[in-house]
C-alpha cells in the first residue's frame, strides 16, 4: 500500500532516533556493568531491547507504505561519563521522542493512516513508561544522593 511520502520521511526520523537510543542505552548499559552496577545494567540493557522492538516495527511499517527504511543515519547520540549524567541524557531523548511521537501521531491522523497512527500510540506508550523510569531514578539521585543511589544499584 503506497503510503503518504510525508509521514514515511516522519517514520524515517523516528526511526533514526530509535537507532540512536539502542547505541546511547547499549553503551550506557555496558558502562554500568564495567563498573558494577547490575541491576542497572540489566534495567538499561532492557530498556535498548524495546527500542530495537520499536526500531523493527517503524521499519515493518516503512515497507508496508513503500517506503525505503534509512537505517544509516542516526539521531544524535549523547554518552554520560557518570550515572546521573547518563540518566539525564537518557530522559533528555525520551522527552524529545515523546514529542516527537506526538507530532507523527497527529500527522498519521491528519492523513487518514489510522494503522500508523496505532502504532505509533502503542510506541509512544513505552516511551512516556521510559520517561516516568528515568524521572523516578534521578528523583533518587536527588533524595538519597548519588552514592546512596548507585549502592542500591
Amino acid at each position: 500500500m503506497k503510503g503518504n511520502e510525508q509521514l514515511v520521511q516522519k517514520l524515517n526520523q523516528l526511526l533514526a532516533d530509535e537507532l540512536a537510543a539502542i547505541n546511547q542505552y547499549i553503551v550506557h548499559s555496558e558502562m554500568c556493568a564495567n563498573w558494577g552496577y547490575d541491576r542497572l545494567h540489566e534495567s538499561v540493557e532492557k530498556r535498548a531491547i524495546q527500542e530495537m522492538k520499536h526500531a523493527e516495527k517503524l521499519i515493518a511499517r516503512i515497507l508496508f507504505l513503500e517506503g525505503t527504511p534509512t537505517v544509516s543515519q542516526l539521531g544524535a547520540i549523547h554518552i554520560g561519563e557518570e550515572v546521573p549524567k547518563q540518566l539525564q541524557s537518557d530522559l533528555t531523548a525520551e522527552t524529545q521522542a515523546v514529542h516527537d511521537y506526538n507530532a507523527v501521531i497527529h500527522l498519521a491522523n491528519e492523513v487518514g493512516d489510522a494503522a500508523t497512527r496505532s502504532l505509533l500510540e502503542e510506541i509512544l506508550h513505552d516511551e512516556d513508561a521510559h520517561v516516568d523510569w528515568l524521572e523516578e531514578q534521578l528523583d533518587q539521585i536527588t533524595q538519597m544522593g548519588a552514592a546512596v543511589y548507585l549502592s542500591t544499584q
